[in-house]
């Protein structure tokens, strides 16, 4: 059971390295979503906040670890 366990943590790990950059960027699909099915905004609007949600919670990210990095 525990060799299962640790297999499944790997394949996960494989993929969701950093939990904090994967659910962000859940969210900022999640809010691009919502904006363009449900408010009908222009899509250059919605390409605006991925593009911009994206590239704010990649730069969040990379200062979290800097912060992690200078603690240790």
């Amino acid at each position: 059971m525990s060799i299962l366990t640790l297999i499944l943590r790997e394949l996960v790990g494989m993929f969701i390295d950093d939990e904090f950059l994967a659910i962000a960027i859940l969210a900022v699909v999640a809010v691009a979503a919502v904006i363009s099915i449900w408010l009908a905004a222009p899509q250059i609007l919605v390409g605006g906040v991925l593009l911009i949600g994206c590239v704010a919670v990649v730069m969040a990210s990379a200062l979290r670890a800097s912060r992690k990095d200078r603690k240790i």
